[in-house]
């Protein structure tokens, strides 16, 4: 199952900078992983501060 970007991100880059494989971009409001691209590893929720990664 691919990562999806949760409300509680806060938009500080962390978590697309740890991505691997570049799954994660800006989005409108947060940050966004393309399921498609995502290879399920964890990175980004490792990264992140607030926790925003989950497994979807």
């Amino acid at each position: 199952m691919a990562y999806v970007i949760n409300d509680t991100c806060i938009s500080c880059g962390a978590c697309e900078a740890g991505c691997p494989v570049g799954a994660i971009s800006q989005g409108d409001d947060r940050y966004v992983v393309d399921a498609g691209t995502c290879i399920d590893c964890g990175a980004c929720a490792s990264n992140c501060p607030v926790g925003a990664p989950v497994q979807e």
